[in-house]
């Protein structure tokens, strides 16, 4: 992408907007893998992400919703005010419909749910690449199968896309959903009787979510034999 045709004479200007420290991190990591982008900053907050802003624009936020002074939307529309035009691609776990209608109707040009790998985000932001490189080959008067095309950019049928081979959306978010709402750490047994899959399955989706770092994998101790491996959920 960089480098090529049409692209981005600097790339394209991320800004992270996640308050955890670990999935901030990961963000901007994965952020500065992909080529044809650059990372302007990380904010913890909506006023780190004011404050960023107003000493360098960015092209593109990586949005979360639950921010320690505000909504990730209340934030986005706050910035329309400041004059900000900065397109976002929601990185949230919130799953409410409501949340998401609201998304769209403010301008989030994409939406990706935790946990994901980085091809997950990779293909979110390759994406906005080919939305931003339409925009600037496609002329001002535009006809309808040029908008069609723009619009066709920033969708996709591939609902798994990012998922090692063999994993499913929905299995990821039957496990997710239950570590989660846990509130405690759980073992790979507990969560394969929990959603009714086998305990090999359970704990493959399980270190799929520890290697995506939202989940801390530890021994559990008590009893005889050997320590059994629980995990725990870290992102909300």
């Amino acid at each position: 992408m960089s480098g090529g045709p049409g692209s981005e004479p600097r790339g394209i200007g991320v800004l992270v907007v996640e308050d955890e420290e670990i999935a901030a991190s990961a963000h901007a990591a994965f952020v500065e893998r992909v080529p044809g982008f650059r990372l302007v900053g990380v904010a913890r907050s909506c006023a780190d992400a004011r404050r960023i802003l107003r000493r360098e624009p960015a092209d593109l936020l990586l949005l979360d919703m639950h921010l320690p002074d505000g909504h990730g939307l209340d934030l986005l529309a706050q910035l329309r005010l400041d004059g900000h035009l900065s397109d976002a691609i929601a990185v949230t776990s919130v799953r409410e419909l409501e949340v998401v209608r609201r998304a769209v109707s403010q301008g989030v040009v994409l939406y990706l749910l935790k946990p994901f790998t980085f091809a997950g985000l990779r293909a979110k932001l390759e994406q906005y690449a080919d939305y931003r490189s339409r925009l600037r080959t496609t002329s001002t008067d535009v006809v309808q199968g040029e908008i069609d095309q723009l619009l066709g950019a920033l969708r996709t049928a591939d609902g798994g896309a990012g998922l090692p081979k063999g994993m499913s959306p929905e299995t990821l978010g039957l496990v997710t959903e239950r570590l989660r709402s846990a509130g405690a750490a759980m073992s790979a047994s507990e969560v394969a009787e929990e959603c009714g899959v086998s305990r090999v399955t359970a704990r493959r989706y399980l270190e799929h979510l520890e290697e995506t770092r939202v989940v801390e994998r530890r021994p559990r101790y008590g009893g005889g034999g050997r320590p059994e491996v629980e995990y725990r959920w870290l992102s909300r």
